[in-house]
């Protein structure tokens, strides 16, 4: 079985936005397409359900989604929310990233 970790800052980053969408049990989507400047990029999205097929990883009551297409890209990743000086953003730390590229959100496998 695939392992996709949502890390607790993440986890509170969504609580934050469903609040302030006054949407209580807002998901957050993990999913893998095809582009990017090293082949494949991370899509992250916010959705109220969960397709039939999803994976569902839940940390601090938060529901994170992957869809079967995309989780042996992620298997074995960890999301994040990270704040730095000049962005926040959610960041995938994925073992099966062969490289990847300056922005972060494009790897490739």
């Amino acid at each position: 079985m695939a392992t996709v970790a949502l890390s607790s800052a993440a986890a509170a980053r969504v609580t934050a936005i469903a609040a302030r969408q006054g949407n209580p049990g807002l998901k957050l989507r993990l999913a893998v397409d095809g582009g990017g400047c090293a082949g494949f990029q991370y899509k992250f999205g916010l959705e109220n359900a969960a397709a039939d097929d999803d994976m569902i990883v839940e940390t601090d009551g938060v529901a994170m989604l992957i869809d079967p297409v995309s989780l042996p890209f992620v298997d074995g990743a960890e999301v994040d929310y990270v704040e730095t000086m000049g962005a926040a953003a959610f960041k995938v730390t994925n073992p099966n990233a062969a490289s990847g590229c300056g922005c972060g959100s494009s790897f490739s496998v």
